[in-house]
């Protein structure tokens, strides 16, 4: 069996100019910028739309189930940290596999990340249709009709407000990185503010009753809601993306990871617990825009309500935006290297920006968003994160043995105990997802590996240029590896 094609990180960060100006791309996002980036790409729909699945699976307990979905993203995320300071590419776990584990593996990645991302994009673009009405009905008393406002598999045609918010990330993403950092900066704050008014509403109202019985599921309530949760913090691996619009990514890119999965943390918890305090646990369980319901019910007025469903409405847009920026960087490094087609790597001279990459990726994501019912792809899409953390973590154990030398500028700590953990922690959540899943991610993988024999492999810019094992650019040695 012929050795894997390993790209060295030099090589990478050779390729890409990660150290200098990246590729086309100008270097405008600071640490304050990342991190409003993350939280953007982070909060909004799994807390917003999804809180009331996961109440629903784990009752009061759902905090724990919070709980126990974040160590599982912050033993990842201290991986992602390590590997985004040391290869600051805009390609993130798809080109961190590339230089730990080999060319196919990194394609497979790249693939989860196509569904990962893609399904994220549709299912948070939906959830912002939910909160428009609710919006709508708050201050006008009016609704889209369900003809307007939902798919074929939801009772109605096609889901026009799903598609709107799609175009318009588009349409921002495309004039420029400046300006996109700029709106989900301001979102960002928005979507605080909100959420913290809504604690502070739930918090006024709570009654220790609430919270009994705390856990009426037992265990595997809080590990099916443990599953539920885990899409909430899907996102924080976008961060890596800017490794090549970051003014300092080798520093700031570990920095924003950590201080996004605090904050974020933080504010699930306490907004779960405010809901189910003030309400319920049964009265929040499987209720759409249910943060507006909590709010209408304690303040006894549907103003509050609107409120909540503007922060929601800001703050899924804001996700959009900011997954849909790390949908079209990766996309960018897979063409780059060959493993996908060259348009996707084109930047516009004017805007700095993958134009072309960034209208296609709007156009594909805006059909399932406005046609398809996501629920029977969401697991599917949760495996796929799952495996792609757990690969990102065998990554830096690999690339610590093969790249002891690497310029690191944030090291893994308690290693190499915390990734064994992380892998860990994301097989205990790919098996909570069933045996279904399982087939549904295997067929879905077989497939991964058919386009990139067909295709990947074939057109690939390693194809030829060396038999085999690890592809090292002269002098790379000699590259600068510090900003």
């Amino acid at each position: 069996m012929p050795a894997p094609r390993i790209k060295s990180p030099r090589l990478l960060v050779a390729e890409s100019g990660a150290d200098r100006e990246g590729h086309g791309l100008k270097r405008t996002m600071g640490l304050f910028q990342l991190i409003c980036f993350g939280v953007g790409a982070i909060v909004g729909t799994g807390i917003f739309v999804g809180l009331s699945d996961s109440v629903a699976q784990a009752g009061p307990a759902v905090v724990v189930s919070f709980v126990l979905a974040a160590l599982t993203c912050v033993f990842t995320a201290f991986s992602f940290a390590e590997l985004g300071g040391a290869i600051p590419v805009s390609g993130s776990s798809y080109s961190f596999a590339y230089a730990g584990l080999g060319e196919s593996t990194a394609f497979l990645v790249g693939w989860c990340l196509l569904l990962e991302y893609g399904v994220s994009i549709s299912a948070v673009a939906v959830g912002w249709s939910q909160y428009v009405n609710e919006l709508l009905h708050s201050l006008t008393g009016l609704q889209l009709p369900a003809a307007l406002s939902a798919g074929p598999g939801d009772g109605g045609v096609i889901n026009l407000p799903a598609v709107i918010v799609i175009a318009m990330a588009s349409a921002l993403l495309v004039r420029g990185v400046r300006e996109s950092a700029g709106a989900t900066a301001a979102m960002a704050a928005v979507k605080l503010a909100i959420l913290l008014a809504f604690c502070a509403i739930g918090y006024s109202a709570f009654k220790d009753g609430n919270l009994t019985p705390f856990s009426p599921a037992g265990l595997g309530g809080i590990g099916a809601g443990t599953t539920a949760a885990f899409f909430s913090y899907i996102g924080f691996d976008a961060i890596t993306t800017a490794g090549e619009e970051a003014k300092n990514p080798r520093r700031h890119i570990p920095v924003a990871i950590m201080v996004c999965m605090g904050i974020v943390t933080l504010l699930y918890c306490a907004v779960a617990l405010a809901a189910i305090g003030a309400i319920g646990g049964d009265q929040v369980a499987g209720r759409p825009a249910a943060l507006s319901y909590v709010v209408n019910e304690v303040t006894g007025s549907a103003i509050g309500g609107g409120v909540i469903a503007f922060g929601a409405v800001v703050a899924i847009a804001s996700v959009v935006l900011a997954v849909m920026y790390g949908q079209t960087r990766i996309l960018m490094s897979m063409s780059r290297d060959g493993l996908i087609p060259r348009v996707f790597e084109k930047v516009s001279p004017k805007t700095s920006t993958p134009v072309a990459g960034t209208l296609i990726v709007g156009a594909v994501f805006a059909l399932p968003a406005a046609f398809a019912s996501l629920d029977a792809v969401m697991n599917l899409c949760t495996i796929g994160t799952l495996a792609i953390m757990a690969v990102v973590n065998v990554t830096v154990l690999a690339l610590r043995r093969r790249e002891p030398g690497l310029d690191r500028s944030f090291r893994v700590p308690l290693y190499p105990v915390a990734p064994l953990l992380g892998i860990g922690f994301c097989l205990y959540l790919m098996w909570e997802t069933g045996w279904r899943t399982w087939l549904q991610f295997a067929v879905f993988l077989a497939a991964g590996l058919a386009v990139y024999g067909l295709y990947g492999r074939r057109h690939s810019t390693l194809a030829g240029a060396v038999p085999a094992g690890e592809v090292t650019p002269a002098g790379a040695e000699r590259e600068p590896q510090a900003v």
